[in-house]
């Protein structure tokens, strides 16, 4: 039985079923983490997720921003744009199945028993565990709810940056959002900064990689499990933190970590190598 971390899949199904095959995976024993963004850039979103959705209670997911930003154009809020490769999802039979079963989908996992924490940015320096899960669920509640359209409309957007107690409604809903699905860089004092997308050593002062900061979180005994930031290469990090996300959908790694041992898999990408990453 072994619990396996991937990263970013972004519509790479050749790559993920390789890759789990490198170690017999068996859904009737083992258990997949997936840090988000399944969809988009990758040339079979559609594939990934009816396998993903096949595999039930097996799979222990997060959404990506690239999920999310595929809620909104299923919901008529944000432009479907060519990069993403999205079209033929939207135009499949199930499409309404796969994206009202997508946004019913966590966007933290935390396993007691392991100590073990996934976000598909991070977890904010601002936070503990207790408060990152709490607003976790607000964000998975109205997702999950008929006002989810509204929620997406307002998610769009860099402020607040900054975590207090105080903050209410759909505010406090895009900063948790931001958070766990868009964060890379922090100011010292754990204010988010949404701009740079800058690799590590070329940003600028005083900004500094989220899990660079003090973590209240990693404080409290948890390992945290990330994707989102494909330039990292998954390197450079401390101890208890991962970075899964090594670019498969532009022409890099699918990287999978097997928890009980530490041991890291690869399957290369079926595609050319690309300079862009995702937004």
């Amino acid at each position: 039985m072994s619990t396996l971390l991937i990263g970013d899949v972004h519509g790479c199904y050749e790559e993920l079923r390789s890759l789990l095959a490198q170690v017999d995976f068996d859904p009737a024993k083992d258990t997949l983490w997936l840090t988000g963004d399944l969809v988009a850039r990758g040339p079979d979103s559609v594939e990934v997720l009816r396998y993903v959705q096949s595999l039930g209670d097996s799979v222990r997911m997060v959404l990506g921003n690239h999920d999310l930003h595929l809620l909104a154009v299923y919901a008529g809020i944000s432009r479907n744009k060519p990069k993403d490769k999205i079209t033929p999802l939207l135009d499949a039979p199930d499409a309404d199945s796969l994206i009202n079963w997508l946004r019913r989908q966590p966007v933290l996992q935390v396993d007691n028993e392991l100590k073990l924490v996934m976000a598909h940015a991070g977890i904010s320096p601002q936070w503990d565990i207790e408060t990152a899960q709490l607003c976790a669920r607000e964000v998975e509640a109205v997702l999950s709810s008929d006002s989810y359209p509204l929620f997406l409309n307002a998610m769009y957007g860099d402020m607040p940056n900054s975590w207090v107690d105080g903050l209410t409604g759909l505010q406090r809903l895009r900063f948790s959002t931001n958070a766990l699905t868009r964060m890379r860089y922090c100011f010292p004092g754990g204010e988010l900064d949404m701009i740079c997308k800058d690799a590590p050593g070329e940003a600028p002062s005083p900004l500094k990689p989220w899990f660079n900061l003090p973590s209240k979180v990693l404080d409290e005994g948890y390992s945290i499990a990330f994707g989102h930031w494909a330039s990292l290469e998954g390197k450079g990090t401390p101890p208890q933190v991962y970075a899964l996300d090594t670019g498969c959908c532009w022409g890099g790694d699918l990287t999978m970590l097997r928890w009980e041992d530490k041991q890291y898999f690869t399957q290369p990408s079926l595609r050319p190598k690309s300079i862009e990453e995702s937004a």
